[in-house]
């Protein structure tokens, strides 16, 4: 792979936020959102879904592609107990979603997948999140917003909802729907070193 031109890079999503962490970390990548099902498949737990929908959204799109991009596709989901939240249906919903989420602790997992020359290579970002307590008119006031109603968990921590977060146990962009550590890593395994805006080969891919 020495001598080979940097990987072009596309995103299988339109998700801004990914799109955001991309370019903060100094990549222009093309925009390709996939269209895949997204059902849970019998028995699945969270953590397989989204591992198994970041694969087939990343799979889809490099079918439009050549070997030399590398796809990434993504999935977050947020799970609170044994309740998988996913993006809220109405205001009202996102009021009662963030009400059950007040004081509490939840876990959220980003599922991230790179296809590039042939191979899919993928992995499981898990961040526990620490909310702070507050009330009706809190939820409401934020839900007024319009901010959570495009986000699973119905907040963003990256914006107004950071208001509402006491803490967390692991990466910070797992929560936002990137884990630019897991990303980093699936890099080195398809052959490439984030070189800070560009890759560079690896020595072991």
């Amino acid at each position: 792979m020495a001598g080979s031109p940097a990987p072009r890079l596309v995103l299988a999503s339109e998700s801004p936020r990914r799109l955001d962490v991309l370019r903060q970390l100094g990549f222009a990548p093309e925009v390709q959102p996939a269209d895949v099902d997204e059902s849970y498949l019998p028995g699945e737990s969270p953590s397989q879904h989204v591992e198994r929908l970041a694969r087939a959204k990343a799979e889809a799109v490099a079918r439009d592609h050549g070997a030399d991009a590398i796809v990434i596709g993504g999935d977050t989901v947020v799970v609170d107990g044994p309740r998988v939240l996913v993006k809220p249906e109405s205001e009202e919903a996102a009021v009662a979603m963030l009400r059950s989420l007040s004081g509490g602790e939840h876990e959220v997992l980003s599922g991230l997948a790179l296809t590039h020359g042939g191979r899919t290579v993928s992995e499981v970002g898990r961040t526990t999140v620490r909310m702070r307590s507050f009330d009706d008119e809190t939820a409401r006031l934020y839900v007024a917003t319009g901010e959570p109603m495009d986000k699973a968990g119905g907040y963003g921590i990256q914006g107004l909802g950071a208001s509402l977060v006491a803490g967390i146990d692991g990466d910070y962009y797992s929560v936002v729907g990137y884990p630019v550590g897991v990303f980093l890593d699936l890099l080195e395994r398809v052959g490439w070193r984030f070189a800070f805006g560009t890759f560079t080969p690896s020595s072991s891919p």
